[in-house]
């Protein structure tokens, strides 16, 4: 390749890492205006939550389009690539994670309408700060390249798991107690599994990370609590497609 024709793969190639970095801070946007407003019962906030996801949809699509373009018109290798398909594989978790955040703000606007459940909106707050704090971190990692921080996202994965296991099980206490509650806890129930979702969207991202960094697999399982009745049905595995080192 001539000079200029170097300058301009580099320079398509930091556009798509820069449009993924801006999607990340869309989408971690997305999941903490959800979570406030279920804690504060904002219908605004939340109705603006559904209505911004079409902005995260257009970006998936826009950094989809220009991978592939490079792709095709540059040929990339080694590390090249596999921080294009890295790019690639982030922007769907993200497109995914705005999707769970808007059914967040859906359910929000339900629960608005009823009785306050203070308690257990608290209880889904705590769930929804540490998921975006893990968000955060793994995009921090991305943008920084940092193998270290992203990592250690991924390690902790199991901490999602344990919160969402004990608000299920706070859940369903709520409901025995008193069955007028089934039809709010219902709603907090779908919350807080979206939140748990959108944990295992941040562990795949860091997985991605590694693989871009390393050109390798984060080796061993992921980091599992026990998993409550509910989880025995499988969901999609997410895992890391193996890319291309040379």
């Amino acid at each position: 390749m001539n000079q200029h024709t170097v300058k301009a793969y580099g320079d398509e190639l930091n556009q798509i890492t820069a449009e993924v970095a801006r999607m990340g801070g869309l989408a971690e946007a997305q999941v903490a205006d959800a979570i406030d407003s279920v804690a504060r019962r904002d219908i605004a906030l939340a109705r603006a939550v559904v209505e911004r996801d079409l902005k995260l949809d257009a970006l998936h699509r826009d950094i989809e389009k220009k991978a592939i373009r490079l792709i095709a018109l540059r040929q990339p290798v080694a590390s090249d690539l596999r921080r294009t398909l890295g790019a690639m594989k982030i922007a769907t978790d993200l497109e995914r994670t705005g999707d769970l955040a808007k059914n967040i703000a859906k359910r929000a606007l339900i629960l608005a309408e009823g009785e306050p459940m203070q308690p257990l909106t608290r209880s889904i707050e705590r769930m929804g700060r540490l998921v975006s704090t893990r968000l955060r971190d793994v995009l921090d990692a991305y943008t920084a390249s940092e193998l270290d921080r992203a990592v250690a996202v991924w390690q902790t994965d199991d901490e999602v798991d344990e919160h969402y296991n004990a608000l299920f099980r706070e859940l369903l206490t709520y409901m025995m107690g008193d069955p007028r509650t089934i039809g709010a806890c219902t709603h907090l129930l779908f919350m807080a599994k979206n939140l748990e979702r959108i944990g295992d969207h941040a562990t795949n991202i860091a997985e991605t990370v590694h693989y871009e960094i390393t050109g390798d697999d984060i080796v061993g399982e992921r980091p599992r609590a026990q998993p409550t009745a509910e989880d025995s049905d499988p969901t999609p595995n997410l895992s890391t497609p193996h890319l291309p080192t040379h």
